[in-house]
């Protein structure tokens, strides 16, 4: 199946040198790398873009990743046109011939010329181009359609389909289509040349770099407000094709369209729409003003909000769905049961009998579970076996305890209602029925349902990869000789094992002393291989307090004082469009804020959904004064129906976290808290923690 890591769309422009300063109509450039979406890239020429496209597309090379490329402008031109101008059909051949004629530079190109040009080549000097807006008259190219004259079909087959695309022969004025066909057709056969490339619809995908013809418009939504529409166009379609699932990828690639060529997309725009995940913003953690302290349930709320999910999706066999996050809704392909069938071992017929004796003749063979059912005529029996499809002529079964068997006949006492110790069919599931739900993780109960009703394959979410680093000078590894004032990393085997049992892909990124320049490339390596980074230590706002400040320092940081106990700073933010979680250094505080904060935020990053804690009100068989103003998380565990709490609160005593084998939870609010008095317990394995 076709797969790609990296996916880049090109919104393309046939107009002159457009400044340094961003502007819309221009050259705009977005790049997807897995889930990672960067931030749209500005050329102010061609000259620039075709120099920015080469090295970008030889460094993802050098890098061992595949690249697909996306261009806004017709990769062919109607039919019989090539032939015509360059003796041959090849649109391939065509981009050459253009190459070979085309001059450009950022302040001036001969396009117009060109299509003079070919008008009088091809005799009639009245078309097939048109539309000419210099000041000056050519001889050839009509300023308007007035005496124009077209050879040729107005648009491609793949145009009339698409509602409200140009034609490729206009080539000034709004929607100058052809003026982006005949400015971008040499750019991309010097590509061609210089790099592994393969372009569709023309060649099967297979080179390291694939080009394929888009046409924003047909998915792109409109623009957030304040975003120039070509940047937010092309960030948009990077974003819908990388989360293609391979064996969806292949669908949409299927197209038989040797010499026009094809708009990828092109009649699966619903399904493109639809699974579009919206793009991290860059304040998507920052709080309101104002706020200092947050509540766990308001930081809970804004999380919900701000948070979407990043991972790709992929096509698996159902062998391997087990623990996986449902991409798509899954509908059942046939019934469960598919047809009527025995409920228990016994002797079917039609109908119910009333009240006394009854005697019914028996056909010859019998009805076991895998048979194809037969038929039974009216009034007689058939023996039939537990699972077994209802013959022709039988809705009825009598368990096979409460016949006698005589002369070939079976005889039994009514009263025996009709349908009795059947199961109808789609009784469980109907056909087209939806079995497991987007967004549901996959459990070895769901693989029964799905197995039985026909499904072999699921859609399912790539599982999220969370990259784990620890930060301090004054961290050892285990086994390592520790010097005085040094203590051994306890956090990043607590949280890569958390990760872990999350359902995620741990990514174990090492240990990093307090060093600014060291961590940014940590964080800069790490960026390019996880969909997720969690960070331990350096989240609060002191001089050795690096993740922080990184994060301020890319514009993409906010730092969450939460009304927690243990916790407080959660610096979160983006680092090239990566999540970050800067858990606080303090074991104990570090797992409480993974689970509170990084558990449910991951869930939804992952694809998901948000899940809250499932939690008992148990009697607490210990006493606390509790004062006002934090959520606080006691070490707990259930002891003869009671919580029990580990004798010290201290966040340095992380024999506790062994200890325990869940939370209690107390609210915000005062409180004198008796034995006996009632208290919530939330136990380990409702955060998703095994025993």
């Amino acid at each position: 199946m076709t797969s790609f890591d990296t996916v880049v769309m090109v919104d393309w422009s046939a107009g002159n040198d457009r400044g340094p300063r961003p502007t819309k109509d221009a050259i705009w450039i977005g790049v997807q790398r897995g889930a990672a979406a960067e931030e749209p890239v500005y050329q102010r020429n061609r000259q620039e873009a075709e120099g920015w496209l080469e090295a970008f597309l030889t460094s993802e090379r050098a890098e061992g990743r595949r690249v697909l490329v996306g261009f806004d402008f017709p990769f062919g031109y109607p039919a019989g046109f090539a032939a015509a101008l360059c003796g041959s059909s090849d649109p391939l051949d065509l981009w050459d011939w253009f190459e070979a004629r085309i001059e450009d530079d950022p302040k001036a190109n001969n396009r117009f010329d060109l299509a003079a040009e070919i008008n009088l080549g091809l005799g009639s000097g009245q078309g097939p181009f048109w539309f000419n807006t210099l000041s000056r008259d050519i001889e050839g190219l009509p300023r308007n359609k007035d005496g124009y004259a077209n050879p040729f079909p107005a648009k491609r087959r793949c145009e009339d389909l698409a509602s409200g695309a140009f034609t490729c022969w206009q080539m000034g004025g709004a929607g100058a289509v052809g003026g982006q066909v005949m400015m971008g057709l040499p750019v991309l056969a010097r590509l061609r040349r210089k790099l592994e490339v393969a372009v569709w619809p023309f060649q099967p995908l297979n080179a390291p770099i694939g080009f394929v013809e888009i046409w924003p418009s047909l998915t792109a939504g409109p623009a957030p407000e304040g975003m120039i529409k070509d940047a937010w166009q092309v960030q948009q379609i990077a974003r819908q094709v990388a989360q293609l699932p391979s064996a969806r990828l292949d669908a949409l690639l299927d197209v038989d369209a040797p010499e026009e060529g094809w708009i990828f997309g092109l009649g699966h725009e619903d399904e493109l729409r639809a699974d579009a995940l919206p793009p991290l913003r860059n304040d998507c953690f920052a709080l309101p003003p104002g706020v200092h302290w947050t509540p766990v349930s308001e930081a809970h709320d804004l999380l919900k909000q701000r948070l979407s999910a990043v991972t790709q999706t992929e096509t698996v066999p159902l062998g391997e769905a087990t623990g996986r996050i449902a991409a798509l809704a899954v509908l059942a392909v046939r019934a469960n049961p598919p047809l009527p069938n025995t409920a228990v071992d016994g002797y079917g017929f039609a109908g119910g009998r009333g009240a006394g004796a009854h005697e019914l003749p028996l056909v010859a063979g019998r009805a076991a579970a895998g048979d194809a059912p037969g038929a039974v005529p009216e009034g007689q029996a058939i023996r039939v076996l537990t699972g077994a499809a209802l013959p022709d002529g039988v809705d009825t079964v009598i368990l096979q305890e409460d016949v006698v068997l005589t002369d070939g006949a079976v005889r039994f006492s009514g009263p025996v209602k009709a349908g009795a110790n059947t199961r109808k069919a789609g009784e469980d599931v109907v056909a087209g029925q939806e079995i497991v739900t987007a967004g549901r993780k996959i459990t070895p109960a769901d693989l029964a349902l799905l197995a039985a009703t026909g499904v072999s394959e699921v859609s399912v979410r790539r599982r999220l990869k969370v990259g784990v680093i620890s930060t301090g000078d004054e961290l050892v590894e285990p086994g390592e000789a520790a010097r005085d004032g040094q203590i051994y990393d306890a956090n990043r085997p607590m949280l890569l094992a958390l990760t872990e049992q999350f359902g995620h892909v741990p990514v174990d990124l090492g240990r990093v002393p307090d060093n600014r320049e060291t961590l940014r490339g940590r964080l800069d390596n790490a960026a390019q291989d996880v969909d997720v980074i969690l960070t331990s230590g350096g989240a609060s706002a002191g001089d050795e307090d690096h993740v922080s400040a990184l994060l301020q320092e890319a514009g993409a940081m906010a730092l969450w004082r939460m009304a927690i106990k243990p916790g407080r700073p959660l610096a979160l933010g983006l680092w090239q469009g990566v999540p970050v979680f800067g858990l606080p250094g303090n074991p104990v505080a570090a797992l409480v804020c993974a689970l509170i904060f990084a558990r449910p935020a991951m869930a939804v990053l992952s694809g998901a959904g948000w899940s809250d804690p499932q939690g008992v009100e148990v009697p607490a068989a210990f006493a606390k004064s509790k004062k006002a103003g934090r959520r606080e998380y006691l070490r707990a565990r259930l002891r003869n129906g009671q919580a029990e709490v580990f004798a010290s609160e201290g966040s340095g005593r992380i024999s506790g976290l062994s200890w325990a084998e869940g939370l209690v939870e107390l609210p915000e609010p005062a409180a004198e808290i008796k034995p006996g008095d009632m208290v919530r317990y939330v136990p380990f394995g409702s955060f998703g923690l095994a025993g």
